[in-house]
């Protein structure tokens, strides 16, 4: 295993010459913000809500800090004047917190920032530190310049993300809406990024709905006792063999508003005929590696990503536990959890909670914003709606009657498996990515 140490003992990153937005993007990467959802493993957040509060505060921003639930979950929060103080205000929001990285398993260190090959490198690079550092070099550039945006801008730099926002989005929604007086509408992961398709033509990918997030605990009990007698009431077996039938369930297909149009926009540009009563397979087989992404869109999922059971080796325990990741399409609620114990079975005990699906329509005023600002700096590009297979802090936020649209820009290389990043080994975002990205939000944001 290579020696990270020196790698992080060093001054922050800086680049000569270079915009902002990649130091900046490195030096946040530096900070560790792990989380894994549990107070003993979650770190860094104060450092990350610090740094950026020092950074909006020197371009002269007047900061709000929030610790959401718990000591040193850090939220920053910064207001900047437009001119109609009638309209709706816009949210700019960011999630300061990565999830885990093992650093045996990376080529360079996940915490390193390092900016190499064209890319700046590490743990948050596209999830999502990335859009921080633009949003944070737009804030900063505006403050100095002077700039009067059409309406109030919101930037919040947020926690816990990783684990569902309960000790970030989510409490600072229940106990601290005072934040966010007058916001209509909002913007933040995972959206802005481009897939190139047909003839090297590239769709930017803007999220306008999300899939809902639920947690299924599925639990069995037996008879326990001394592993060489022979038992007909084993928890593990019950519970491995509903495992077995629920990961290999196939949910119904069923086409979404969002997906529909997202598909059929393929079609138009890759001109592969796109019948929703054929398979959808034909269109996504277009799409490359986000072909994951969409195609989890088109139907319920249900992923076993935990199993516990037992304490000794010659010993049948009583109990057997296992968790299911499970993302739910609009609506689908009731139906997916009668599938759910159909398919499991008698004797199978069942936990559920869940965060609602979120969706809003690809118009207004806000998509105009962003198609312009997109097309000035590449102007052959198309705007694509799409369902996002994950969730974000939009489902927080839309508590408070907010309208969410994914939307951090990004130019991508077209053979870089985007989605891949996320939560991924060697997490990398493109310096000229990064740099395309801080253009057009500058200008997304002047005319939004």
């Amino acid at each position: 295993m290579p020696d990270w140490g020196a790698a992080l003992d060093g001054p922050p990153a800086t680049l000569c010459g270079v915009d902002e937005v990649v130091a900046l993007a490195s030096e946040l990467i530096r900070i560790d913000t792990t989380n894994t959802g549990e107070p003993s493993g979650t770190r860094g957040e104060r450092l990350a809500a610090e740094y950026v509060a020092e950074r909006l505060e020197d371009a002269g921003y007047e900061t709000t800090y929030v610790e959401s639930g718990a000591p040193g979950r850090g939220n920053v929060i910064a207001r900047l004047r437009g001119a109609d103080e009638e309209r709706g205000a816009l949210l700019v929001h960011s999630h300061l917190d990565v999830v885990p990285a093992e650093p045996s398993e990376w080529s360079v260190h996940p915490f390193s920032g390092e900016v190499s090959g064209g890319y700046v490198w590490g743990r948050g690079a596209v999830d999502m530190k990335h859009m921080v550092a633009m949003s944070l070099a737009v804030a900063r550039r505006f403050r100095r310049d002077g700039v009067v945006p059409p309406r109030d801008l919101v930037f919040a730099y947020l926690a816990d993300e990783e684990a569902g926002g309960v000790n970030g989005a989510g409490w600072l929604v229940r106990h601290r809406p005072e934040l966010f007086d007058g916001v209509t509408e909002a913007i933040s992961e995972v959206g802005g990024f481009s897939l190139t398709v047909g003839d090297g033509v590239r769709a930017y990918l803007v999220e306008t709905a999300e899939k809902g997030v639920g947690w299924l605990r599925l639990h069995t009990r037996g008879t326990p006792g001394h592993g060489s007698l022979l038992h007909t009431d084993n928890a593990v077996a019950r519970l491995a063999a509903a495992v077995t039938r629920l990961d290999a369930h196939e949910f119904p297909l069923m086409l979404t508003p969002p997906v529909r149009d997202f598909l059929a926009g393929v079609s138009d540009l890759t001109g592969v005929p796109f019948d929703e009563d054929d398979d959808p397979a034909k269109v996504l087989g277009r799409l490359g590696s986000v072909a994951r992404m969409i195609g989890a869109t088109l139907r319920d999922t249900a992923n076993v990503t935990m199993f516990s059971a037992g304490y000794k080796d010659n010993v049948v325990p009583s109990t057997a536990s296992a968790i299911f990741d499970c993302r739910l399409l609009p609506d689908r609620e009731e139906a997916f959890l009668r599938e759910v114990d159909a398919v499991v079975g008698p004797g199978v005990e069942r936990e559920w909670k869940s965060m609602p699906s979120v969706s809003t329509t690809f118009d207004g005023t806000l998509v105009d914003a962003m198609t312009a600002a997109i097309t000035a700096e590449d102007p052959d590009a198309r705007l694509l709606p799409y369902m996002l297979s994950a969730g974000t802090d939009a489902k927080a936020f839309q508590r408070l009657g907010i309208r969410h649209l994914g939307f951090a820009p990004l130019r991508l290389p077209p053979d870089l498996d985007f989605t891949a990043l996320f939560h991924g080994i060697d997490e990398r975002v493109p310096v000229d990515g990064l740099l395309f990205g801080t253009r057009v939000l500058d200008r997304f944001l002047r005319m939004c």
